[in-house]
């Protein structure tokens, strides 16, 4: 990467990121399993309150987090927190891999795509990096979309008028009865216009956060200082997946709310994109669009932060010897 204007390797390039080619591709993608599974154990319970949210009616009494986690935990207890839990970890490990392997192949050609506009190096790093989060969302849509479908029916199964079901397989089975295989993609092209902007959003925040505050600490392009310690990486790349997943879900809330109230709806109500949001300006005014955006925004900055924090310690690992 060039930075500003020079073919000298940035400090962050040098002495905090591993390329693509400079990992073990097998070891990376076994122990990823194993560590993003524990993530998402960790932190699916979060999902289901927001998509609770998002699907209420008008009438639900449940209208905080607090009030849906409560509601959930006395009459279902933990296990209701996991609803639809079993399709998404089947789905989780696939859809991840692609991402993986899609976003780092893609940045590095990405930054070699804008090395000759010589941008300053957090501008290079937030296009190169929100180039490579949009692509990996749309090659793991294709896979992600329909657990997303199922797990989201049966997350809301039984509540605010919704239907129950007995498992995963049930509800796919009856999706394709209803629309055929067509129906476990209901809402694509929201997930697509959803996921592909947020997954720009975060990397490019997170490359270009990093950067930045790094500038701050005195260690930006000079590589005669002395590398920084792994607490002080780990803290910085923490704090830039704190930034980056605040600034994704204040700005897609509205689009998730959308594309879940569709995914859910029952078969015999088929709402359209504009009756949803009619409906949810309706009962709660604009303010209706951001529903979810509390869990929301602490599970992408939870997840960002962990999910980031795992995911440079899963490339330490794998690094191959020099």
């Amino acid at each position: 990467m060039e930075a500003s204007g020079s073919q000298v390797p940035s400090f962050v390039q040098t002495q905090t990121e591993i390329n693509w080619e400079k990992l073990d591709k097998t070891r990376f993608y076994f122990l990823g399993a194993g560590i993003f599974t524990g993530l998402t154990v960790a932190l699916y319970p979060v999902s289901v309150i927001k998509t609770r949210l998002q699907v209420a009616s008008k009438d639900t009494i449940e209208r905080s987090a607090f009030s849906v986690a409560r509601g959930i935990l006395k009459t279902d207890g933990i296990p209701g927190l996991y609803r639809g839990f079993g399709t998404v970890i089947t789905g989780a490990v696939p859809t991840r891999i692609i991402f993986l392997t899609a976003l780092e192949a893609t940045k590095e050609a990405a930054f070699r795509m804008v090395e000759p506009f010589k941008f300053s190096e957090p501008t290079q790093a937030a296009i190169a990096n929100g180039i490579a989060g949009m692509t990996a969302a749309l090659f793991s849509q294709a896979v992600f979309v329909p657990i997303d479908v199922v797990s989201q029916k049966l997350m809301v199964q039984g509540y605010s008028g919704h239907a129950r079901y007995n498992g995963g397989l049930d509800v796919a089975r009856k999706i394709i009865k209803a629309d055929g295989i067509w129906g476990l993609y209901r809402g694509f092209g929201l997930s697509v216009i959803t996921y592909s902007p947020s997954s720009a959003v975060w990397w490019a925040s997170y490359g270009s956060s990093q950067r930045i505050i790094w500038s701050f600490l005195g260690k930006d392009t000079d590589l005669k200082k002395v590398p920084p310690s792994q607490m002080t990486i780990v803290g910085v790349q923490g704090a830039g997946g704190i930034i980056s997943g605040a600034a994704a879900s204040c700005i897609t809330t509205p689009l998730d709310t959308i594309k879940t109230r569709l995914q859910v709806m029952g078969h015999e109500k088929r709402p359209s994109t504009t009756q949803v949001v009619k409906s949810l300006i309706a009962d709660d005014g604009w303010i209706g669009l951001y529903r979810g955006l509390g869990p929301r925004f602490f599970s992408m900055s939870a997840w960002g932060t962990s999910m980031i924090l795992a995911y440079e310690y899963l490339k330490r690992l794998c690094a191959k010897d020099a």
